[in-house]
Protein backbone atom coordinates (compact mmCIF):
# COMPACT_ATOMS: atom_id res chain seq x y z
CA UNK A 1 0.00 0.00 0.00
CA UNK A 2 2.94 2.21 0.65
CA UNK A 3 4.24 2.24 -3.18
CA UNK A 4 0.71 2.64 -4.27
CA UNK A 5 -0.14 5.67 -2.37
CA UNK A 6 3.37 7.08 -3.22
CA UNK A 7 2.29 6.38 -6.77
CA UNK A 8 -0.87 8.26 -6.37
CA UNK A 9 1.03 11.32 -4.79
CA UNK A 10 3.04 11.32 -8.86
CA UNK A 11 2.22 14.22 -11.12
CA UNK A 12 2.32 13.64 -14.79
CA UNK A 13 3.74 16.80 -16.67
CA UNK A 14 4.40 15.13 -20.38
CA UNK A 15 6.30 18.65 -21.26
CA UNK A 16 9.25 17.92 -23.77
CA UNK A 17 12.49 18.45 -22.97
CA UNK A 18 12.02 18.08 -19.11
CA UNK A 19 11.08 15.14 -17.20
CA UNK A 20 7.07 14.18 -17.32
CA UNK A 21 6.87 13.06 -13.46
CA UNK A 22 7.73 14.55 -10.38
CA UNK A 23 7.90 11.70 -7.66
CA UNK A 24 6.85 13.05 -3.99
CA UNK A 25 9.49 11.04 -1.45
CA UNK A 26 8.14 7.59 -1.28
CA UNK A 27 9.36 3.95 -1.62
CA UNK A 28 12.03 2.44 -4.06
CA UNK A 29 9.23 0.54 -5.11
CA UNK A 30 7.05 3.73 -6.15
CA UNK A 31 10.46 5.52 -7.58
CA UNK A 32 10.87 2.28 -9.65
CA UNK A 33 7.40 1.83 -11.22
CA UNK A 34 7.02 6.05 -11.93
CA UNK A 35 10.18 6.01 -13.78
CA UNK A 36 9.01 2.89 -15.73
CA UNK A 37 5.65 5.21 -16.72
CA UNK A 38 8.24 8.20 -16.95
CA UNK A 39 9.76 6.38 -19.95
CA UNK A 40 7.16 5.26 -21.14
CA UNK A 41 5.03 8.45 -21.67
CA UNK A 42 8.18 10.70 -22.37
CA UNK A 43 8.95 7.87 -25.19
CA UNK A 44 5.08 8.35 -26.94
CA UNK A 45 5.30 12.00 -26.16
CA UNK A 46 8.82 12.63 -28.52
CA UNK A 47 7.36 9.92 -31.30
CA UNK A 48 4.24 11.41 -31.81
CA UNK A 49 4.60 15.20 -31.99
CA UNK A 50 1.41 17.08 -32.92
CA UNK A 51 1.34 17.61 -37.33
CA UNK A 52 0.53 21.39 -38.36
CA UNK A 53 1.62 23.43 -41.31
CA UNK A 54 1.90 27.14 -41.25
CA UNK A 55 1.30 29.13 -44.76
CA UNK A 56 4.17 31.55 -45.42
CA UNK A 57 5.52 33.65 -48.30
CA UNK A 58 7.47 32.78 -51.63
CA UNK A 59 10.61 30.73 -51.39
CA UNK A 60 13.31 33.59 -51.28
CA UNK A 61 10.63 36.19 -49.26
CA UNK A 62 11.36 36.86 -45.99
CA UNK A 63 7.66 35.29 -44.26
CA UNK A 64 9.30 31.85 -45.40
CA UNK A 65 12.57 32.15 -43.05
CA UNK A 66 10.17 33.74 -40.22
CA UNK A 67 7.91 30.40 -40.59
CA UNK A 68 10.97 28.09 -40.39
CA UNK A 69 12.13 30.23 -37.32
CA UNK A 70 9.09 29.38 -35.73
CA UNK A 71 9.30 25.68 -36.69
CA UNK A 72 11.93 24.93 -35.08
CA UNK A 73 12.58 27.62 -31.77
CA UNK A 74 8.31 27.59 -31.08
CA UNK A 75 6.46 25.12 -32.54
CA UNK A 76 9.71 22.17 -31.83
CA UNK A 77 10.00 22.84 -28.04
CA UNK A 78 5.65 22.65 -27.43
CA UNK A 79 5.92 18.99 -29.15
CA UNK A 80 4.29 20.14 -32.89
CA UNK A 81 6.06 19.29 -35.92
CA UNK A 82 5.49 22.46 -38.10
CA UNK A 83 5.50 22.17 -41.54
CA UNK A 84 6.39 25.27 -43.20
CA UNK A 85 4.95 25.50 -46.39
CA UNK A 86 5.67 28.45 -49.38
CA UNK A 87 2.67 29.92 -50.70
CA UNK A 88 1.94 33.08 -53.55
CA UNK A 89 1.57 35.57 -50.19
CA UNK A 90 -1.26 36.76 -47.52
CA UNK A 91 -4.62 36.30 -49.26
CA UNK A 92 -3.52 32.65 -50.29
CA UNK A 93 -2.28 32.46 -46.68
CA UNK A 94 -6.20 33.42 -45.32
CA UNK A 95 -7.79 31.51 -47.59
CA UNK A 96 -5.28 28.14 -46.96
CA UNK A 97 -5.86 29.07 -43.02
CA UNK A 98 -9.50 28.87 -43.41
CA UNK A 99 -9.71 25.87 -45.70
CA UNK A 100 -6.98 23.97 -45.96
CA UNK A 101 -6.63 20.60 -43.45
CA UNK A 102 -3.54 20.86 -40.85
CA UNK A 103 -2.97 24.58 -41.37
CA UNK A 104 -2.91 26.27 -37.77
CA UNK A 105 -0.87 29.58 -38.72
CA UNK A 106 -0.89 31.74 -41.14
CA UNK A 107 1.46 34.90 -41.68
CA UNK A 108 -0.99 37.97 -43.54
CA UNK A 109 -0.40 41.68 -44.04
CA UNK A 110 -2.26 43.98 -41.80
CA UNK A 111 -3.75 45.71 -44.97
CA UNK A 112 -4.83 42.37 -46.18
CA UNK A 113 -6.31 41.38 -43.69
CA UNK A 114 -8.33 44.81 -43.37
CA UNK A 115 -9.11 44.57 -46.79
CA UNK A 116 -10.94 40.99 -45.54
CA UNK A 117 -12.95 43.27 -43.10
CA UNK A 118 -14.02 45.85 -45.13
CA UNK A 119 -15.30 43.51 -47.56
CA UNK A 120 -17.34 41.67 -44.84
CA UNK A 121 -18.44 44.84 -43.60
CA UNK A 122 -19.97 45.63 -46.76
CA UNK A 123 -21.75 42.63 -46.98
CA UNK A 124 -19.58 40.61 -49.38
CA UNK A 125 -20.57 37.22 -47.42
CA UNK A 126 -17.26 35.16 -48.91
CA UNK A 127 -15.35 37.53 -47.77
CA UNK A 128 -17.34 37.00 -44.21
CA UNK A 129 -17.28 33.78 -44.38
CA UNK A 130 -13.53 33.34 -44.55
CA UNK A 131 -12.02 36.18 -42.13
CA UNK A 132 -15.10 36.45 -39.34
CA UNK A 133 -13.58 32.55 -37.90
CA UNK A 134 -9.76 33.89 -38.35
CA UNK A 135 -7.81 35.23 -34.85
CA UNK A 136 -5.02 36.90 -34.51
CA UNK A 137 -1.82 35.68 -32.42
CA UNK A 138 0.08 38.65 -32.33
CA UNK A 139 1.75 41.32 -34.23
CA UNK A 140 5.05 40.82 -35.68
CA UNK A 141 7.01 43.42 -37.55
CA UNK A 142 6.55 46.32 -40.39
CA UNK A 143 7.21 45.08 -44.06
CA UNK A 144 9.05 47.81 -46.19
CA UNK A 145 7.60 48.12 -49.67
CA UNK A 146 10.49 48.18 -52.39
CA UNK A 147 9.78 50.04 -55.52
CA UNK A 148 12.24 48.46 -58.14
CA UNK A 149 13.22 50.46 -61.64
CA UNK A 150 16.22 50.29 -63.67
CA UNK A 151 18.95 52.18 -62.50
CA UNK A 152 18.79 53.77 -65.89
CA UNK A 153 15.11 55.08 -64.90
CA UNK A 154 14.38 58.70 -65.50
CA UNK A 155 12.16 57.49 -62.03
CA UNK A 156 13.48 59.00 -58.67
CA UNK A 157 10.36 59.20 -56.70
CA UNK A 158 7.49 56.45 -55.64
CA UNK A 159 4.69 59.39 -56.29
CA UNK A 160 5.94 59.29 -60.52
CA UNK A 161 4.86 55.93 -61.05
CA UNK A 162 1.40 56.81 -62.04
CA UNK A 163 1.05 55.53 -65.85
CA UNK A 164 3.66 53.14 -65.54
CA UNK A 165 4.03 49.39 -66.51
CA UNK A 166 4.17 47.53 -63.15
CA UNK A 167 4.01 44.43 -61.73
CA UNK A 168 2.22 44.34 -58.49
CA UNK A 169 2.64 40.51 -57.69
CA UNK A 170 1.01 37.60 -57.77
CA UNK A 171 -3.29 37.47 -57.39
CA UNK A 172 -3.23 36.05 -53.81
CA UNK A 173 -0.18 38.07 -52.33
CA UNK A 174 -0.56 40.77 -50.23
CA UNK A 175 1.61 42.47 -52.26
CA UNK A 176 -0.96 42.78 -55.03
CA UNK A 177 -3.03 43.95 -52.41
CA UNK A 178 -0.48 46.99 -51.21
CA UNK A 179 0.35 48.07 -54.91
CA UNK A 180 -3.16 48.48 -55.66
CA UNK A 181 -4.24 50.00 -52.57
CA UNK A 182 -1.27 52.58 -52.52
CA UNK A 183 -1.30 53.23 -56.16
CA UNK A 184 -5.31 53.96 -55.38
CA UNK A 185 -4.52 56.40 -52.58
CA UNK A 186 -1.99 58.17 -54.52
CA UNK A 187 -3.26 58.51 -58.06
CA UNK A 188 -7.52 58.33 -57.15
CA UNK A 189 -7.76 55.41 -60.02
CA UNK A 190 -6.65 51.78 -60.20
CA UNK A 191 -3.77 50.58 -62.04
CA UNK A 192 -5.14 50.29 -66.05
CA UNK A 193 -5.48 46.68 -66.81
CA UNK A 194 -3.41 46.74 -69.71
CA UNK A 195 -0.25 48.63 -67.41
CA UNK A 196 -0.77 45.68 -64.68
CA UNK A 197 1.11 41.97 -64.32
CA UNK A 198 0.93 39.89 -61.52
CA UNK A 199 4.48 38.53 -61.58
CA UNK A 200 6.19 36.96 -58.43
CA UNK A 201 9.34 38.36 -57.20
CA UNK A 202 12.07 36.61 -59.34
CA UNK A 203 9.96 37.43 -62.85
CA UNK A 204 9.08 40.80 -61.45
CA UNK A 205 13.01 41.25 -62.06
CA UNK A 206 13.77 39.55 -64.71
CA UNK A 207 11.24 41.07 -67.03
CA UNK A 208 12.36 44.44 -65.41
CA UNK A 209 16.39 44.41 -66.41
CA UNK A 210 15.36 43.18 -70.03
CA UNK A 211 12.65 46.17 -70.49
CA UNK A 212 9.81 44.50 -70.14
CA UNK A 213 8.33 46.40 -67.23
CA UNK A 214 8.96 49.74 -65.30
CA UNK A 215 8.26 49.06 -61.63
CA UNK A 216 8.44 46.31 -59.70
CA UNK A 217 6.61 46.24 -56.45
CA UNK A 218 7.83 44.00 -53.98
CA UNK A 219 7.08 43.47 -49.86
CA UNK A 220 9.56 42.28 -48.11
CA UNK A 221 10.94 42.62 -44.92
CA UNK A 222 14.47 43.70 -44.66
CA UNK A 223 17.32 42.06 -45.14
CA UNK A 224 15.36 40.07 -47.85
CA UNK A 225 16.93 37.22 -49.36
CA UNK A 226 15.77 38.02 -52.62
CA UNK A 227 18.05 40.72 -53.22
CA UNK A 228 20.72 39.36 -50.55
CA UNK A 229 21.16 36.13 -53.35
CA UNK A 230 20.89 37.78 -56.40
CA UNK A 231 23.92 38.08 -58.84
CA UNK A 232 26.10 41.03 -58.07
CA UNK A 233 25.74 42.27 -62.08
CA UNK A 234 22.03 42.00 -61.85
CA UNK A 235 21.94 43.25 -58.64
CA UNK A 236 23.05 46.81 -60.37
CA UNK A 237 20.88 47.26 -62.53
CA UNK A 238 18.34 47.89 -60.59
CA UNK A 239 17.87 50.60 -58.46
CA UNK A 240 15.59 51.62 -55.60
CA UNK A 241 12.65 54.74 -55.60
CA UNK A 242 12.53 57.43 -52.59
CA UNK A 243 9.39 58.31 -50.67
CA UNK A 244 8.93 62.01 -51.44
CA UNK A 245 7.86 63.52 -47.71
CA UNK A 246 6.22 66.67 -49.68
CA UNK A 247 4.65 64.95 -51.92
CA UNK A 248 0.06 65.45 -51.92
CA UNK A 249 0.50 61.25 -52.92
CA UNK A 250 2.37 60.67 -50.10
CA UNK A 251 0.36 62.42 -47.93
CA UNK A 252 -2.54 60.02 -49.20
CA UNK A 253 -0.34 56.99 -49.27
CA UNK A 254 0.17 57.65 -45.28
CA UNK A 255 -3.52 57.18 -44.00
CA UNK A 256 -3.10 53.63 -44.69
CA UNK A 257 0.45 52.79 -44.79
CA UNK A 258 3.72 54.24 -42.81
CA UNK A 259 7.11 55.55 -43.55
CA UNK A 260 10.02 53.07 -43.00
CA UNK A 261 13.32 53.08 -44.21
CA UNK A 262 15.40 50.56 -46.40
CA UNK A 263 18.80 50.60 -44.79
CA UNK A 264 21.94 50.46 -46.43
CA UNK A 265 23.53 48.26 -43.87
CA UNK A 266 20.48 45.86 -44.91
CA UNK A 267 21.83 45.51 -48.72
CA UNK A 268 25.71 46.92 -48.39
CA UNK A 269 26.35 45.71 -51.74
CA UNK A 270 23.54 47.34 -53.28
CA UNK A 271 22.47 50.88 -52.16
CA UNK A 272 24.95 53.59 -51.12
CA UNK A 273 22.18 55.39 -49.25
CA UNK A 274 19.17 54.95 -46.94
CA UNK A 275 16.42 54.81 -49.02
CA UNK A 276 12.58 56.27 -47.50
CA UNK A 277 9.38 53.84 -48.44
CA UNK A 278 6.16 52.94 -46.95
CA UNK A 279 5.75 49.71 -45.00
CA UNK A 280 3.24 47.48 -43.74
CA UNK A 281 2.45 45.40 -40.81
CA UNK A 282 2.69 41.39 -40.86
CA UNK A 283 0.64 39.40 -38.10
CA UNK A 284 0.59 35.78 -37.12
CA UNK A 285 -2.96 34.45 -37.28
CA UNK A 286 -4.81 31.45 -36.49
CA UNK A 287 -8.49 30.44 -36.37
CA UNK A 288 -11.12 30.51 -33.53
CA UNK A 289 -10.78 26.55 -32.79
CA UNK A 290 -12.60 25.16 -29.92
CA UNK A 291 -11.74 21.66 -29.67
CA UNK A 292 -9.69 20.85 -26.50
CA UNK A 293 -6.90 18.86 -27.82
CA UNK A 294 -6.06 22.02 -30.12
CA UNK A 295 -6.69 24.17 -28.13
CA UNK A 296 -4.53 22.87 -25.81
CA UNK A 297 -1.78 22.61 -28.37
CA UNK A 298 -1.97 25.73 -29.33
CA UNK A 299 -1.74 27.22 -25.64
CA UNK A 300 1.44 25.08 -25.60
CA UNK A 301 2.36 27.00 -28.90
CA UNK A 302 1.83 29.97 -27.13
CA UNK A 303 3.63 29.50 -24.07
CA UNK A 304 6.99 28.02 -25.83
CA UNK A 305 6.25 32.06 -28.05
CA UNK A 306 7.12 33.24 -24.63
CA UNK A 307 9.45 31.15 -23.39
CA UNK A 308 11.74 30.95 -26.18
CA UNK A 309 11.39 34.39 -27.79
CA UNK A 310 14.66 36.11 -26.39
CA UNK A 311 16.11 33.20 -28.98
CA UNK A 312 13.97 33.90 -31.81
CA UNK A 313 15.45 37.18 -31.47
CA UNK A 314 19.10 36.59 -31.09
CA UNK A 315 19.14 33.40 -33.69
CA UNK A 316 16.47 34.00 -36.00
CA UNK A 317 15.98 36.20 -38.82
CA UNK A 318 17.17 39.45 -38.17
CA UNK A 319 13.48 41.05 -38.37
CA UNK A 320 13.33 39.11 -35.04
CA UNK A 321 14.98 41.86 -33.20
CA UNK A 322 11.79 44.39 -34.46
CA UNK A 323 8.92 42.41 -32.74
CA UNK A 324 7.73 43.42 -29.50
CA UNK A 325 6.61 40.60 -27.38
CA UNK A 326 3.34 42.62 -26.69
CA UNK A 327 -0.17 42.91 -27.75
CA UNK A 328 -1.38 45.89 -28.26
CA UNK A 329 -5.26 46.98 -28.91
CA UNK A 330 -6.60 45.95 -32.02
CA UNK A 331 -8.11 47.61 -34.80
CA UNK A 332 -12.09 47.67 -34.65
CA UNK A 333 -13.39 43.84 -35.41
CA UNK A 334 -9.97 42.29 -35.14
CA UNK A 335 -9.46 39.95 -32.01
CA UNK A 336 -6.88 38.04 -30.67
CA UNK A 337 -7.50 34.21 -29.89
CA UNK A 338 -8.48 33.94 -26.51
CA UNK A 339 -6.89 30.84 -25.22
CA UNK A 340 -3.29 32.12 -27.06
CA UNK A 341 -4.05 35.85 -25.51
CA UNK A 342 -4.44 34.69 -22.09
CA UNK A 343 -0.97 32.57 -22.00
CA UNK A 344 0.61 35.53 -23.39
CA UNK A 345 -0.56 38.55 -21.96
CA UNK A 346 0.22 35.91 -18.34
CA UNK A 347 3.93 35.02 -19.84
CA UNK A 348 4.68 38.65 -20.62
CA UNK A 349 3.59 39.63 -17.53
CA UNK A 350 5.62 37.48 -15.40
CA UNK A 351 8.37 38.53 -17.53
CA UNK A 352 7.70 42.08 -17.23
CA UNK A 353 8.07 41.32 -13.23
CA UNK A 354 11.26 39.48 -13.32
CA UNK A 355 12.99 42.35 -15.51
CA UNK A 356 11.59 44.81 -13.08
CA UNK A 357 13.56 42.94 -10.20
CA UNK A 358 16.74 42.44 -11.94
CA UNK A 359 19.62 44.83 -11.40
CA UNK A 360 19.53 47.65 -13.85
CA UNK A 361 -8.47 40.12 -20.89
CA UNK A 362 -9.04 36.38 -22.38
CA UNK A 363 -12.32 35.55 -23.62
CA UNK A 364 -14.19 32.77 -23.47
CA UNK A 365 -12.77 29.16 -26.43
CA UNK A 366 -15.14 29.89 -29.11
CA UNK A 367 -18.14 27.01 -28.93
CA UNK A 368 -17.42 25.77 -32.57
CA UNK A 369 -17.45 21.65 -31.85
CA UNK A 370 -15.15 20.36 -34.68
CA UNK A 371 -11.86 21.42 -36.52
CA UNK A 372 -13.17 20.09 -39.41
CA UNK A 373 -12.35 21.73 -42.73
CA UNK A 374 -14.89 23.96 -44.21
CA UNK A 375 -15.98 23.65 -47.88
CA UNK A 376 -14.73 26.44 -49.81
CA UNK A 377 -17.56 28.85 -51.18
CA UNK A 378 -17.14 29.09 -55.56
CA UNK A 379 -18.08 32.42 -57.17
CA UNK A 380 -17.84 32.95 -61.30
CA UNK A 381 -17.55 36.51 -61.50
CA UNK A 382 -15.73 39.11 -59.35
CA UNK A 383 -14.60 42.62 -59.01
CA UNK A 384 -10.78 43.25 -59.43
CA UNK A 385 -10.19 43.46 -55.23
CA UNK A 386 -11.89 39.67 -55.03
CA UNK A 387 -9.42 38.37 -57.77
CA UNK A 388 -6.34 39.76 -55.36
CA UNK A 389 -8.03 38.39 -52.29
CA UNK A 390 -8.74 34.79 -54.26
CA UNK A 391 -12.62 35.08 -53.51
CA UNK A 392 -13.74 33.81 -56.19
CA UNK A 393 -12.31 30.97 -59.42
CA UNK A 394 -9.45 31.86 -61.04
Amino acid sequence: MRGHRAFRSTRLIPIKGQSCLQINSCGTRGAGAASGLCAAVTSAYAADPVPYKITTGQERGTYIQIGRDLSKYVADPAGINLDVLPSQGSAENVQRMRYEAGVKFALVQSDVYQAYMDMAASGNKDAAQVIQPLRLIMPLYDEEIYFVVRSDSPLKYINEIKGKNISVGPNGSGTALSAETLYRLMFGEPIAEGNEQHLNNEDSLAKLIVRKLDVAVIVAGQPAKLFQDMNPELLQQIKLLRLDPNAPETARAKQTYFPATIRTSSYPNWINEDTPTLTVKAFLVTYDYGLRGTVGALSKFADSLCTNFDQLQTSGHPKWKQVHLELPPLTKGWKYYPPMEKRLRSCIAHRDALAKQSPGGAQQVSARSVDADAPKPKKQSCTAQEKVLLLCDQ
